[in-house]
């Protein structure tokens, strides 16, 4: 079983936005509902064609993107401090500097 099989990206389905099961539910939606202090059986309850593992996986990508971008933030900021000591020789330091040092 892959990690995140029952999220889906399809761009024909909520604008690409990543989805349960390709169902008209986004992960938003779900962990909206959960920060907002909904349990995930009262979840469950309000969307029934979820199911208690659609909610959970949903939580575990939320979590997976968000520890994905935490690391490329930093990398962006290393980047930037590589590259600051050359700009500003050249007072040209911009963010697509720091993006390309990245690659």
């Amino acid at each position: 079983m892959r990690a995140f099989d029952r999220i889906k990206h399809d761009p024909c389905v909520m604008g690409g936005k990543p989805t349960i099961r390709g169902l008209r539910i986004t992960v938003a939606m779900i962990v909206g509902q959960l920060g907002a202090g909904r349990s995930v059986d009262e979840v469950v309850q309000d969307f029934p064609n979820l199911e208690r593992e659609d909610v959970l996986q949903a939580l575990r990508y939320a979590a997976a993107c968000v520890d994905g971008r935490d690391l490329l933030l930093a990398r962006f900021e290393e980047a930037r401090q590589v590259i600051s000591p050359l700009a500003e020789r050249q007072a040209l330091l911009t963010d697509e500097d720091a993006y390309r040092a990245l690659r």
